[in-house]
């Protein structure tokens, strides 16, 4: 299980088992807030705690979970659950120790122009960490 809270402790998650790969987004919000994700649903591999504000951008359908004390952005959650009635979520693996995440392989995904899966390119999150 991994672990991850904000600065201040107040949002904590936590992902059950390890992610496949964590992906680095760079669609204009997840390259501003400089993100990892690790993906999957609300209240089965991933559990959320504590109070956030939401922002919610584009076709209004994932929200972007912060902490309301000191801004650090925990998560994203569907709006909508999916046909299957599962809520997606994915957690920011940059709020989790670095030795429990360092060695999960990165997924770059173009969110800008093309809005597709790039593959893998042998860097880690370790390597993502400078």
């Amino acid at each position: 299980m991994i672990t991850g809270s904000c600065h201040c402790g107040q949002v904590r998650w936590t992902f059950n088992g390890l992610p496949d790969s964590a992906t680095a987004c760079n669609c204009t919000v997840c390259r501003r807030y400089g993100t990892l994700w690790a993906y999957d649903h609300e209240g089965e591999a991933i559990h959320v705690t504590g109070p956030t504000r939401i922002y919610v951008t584009g076709d209004k359908s994932i929200g972007f979970h912060f902490c309301d004390t000191c801004a650090c952005i925990a998560y994203w959650r569907a709006l909508s659950p999916d046909k299957d009635g599962r809520r997606r979520i994915a957690v920011n693996l940059r709020l989790a120790d670095p030795d429990a995440v360092a060695d999960i392989a990165i997924e770059h995904f173009d969110g800008l122009e093309k809005f597709e899966d790039l593959g893998q390119d042998g860097r880690k999150v370790w390597d993502m960490w400078f």
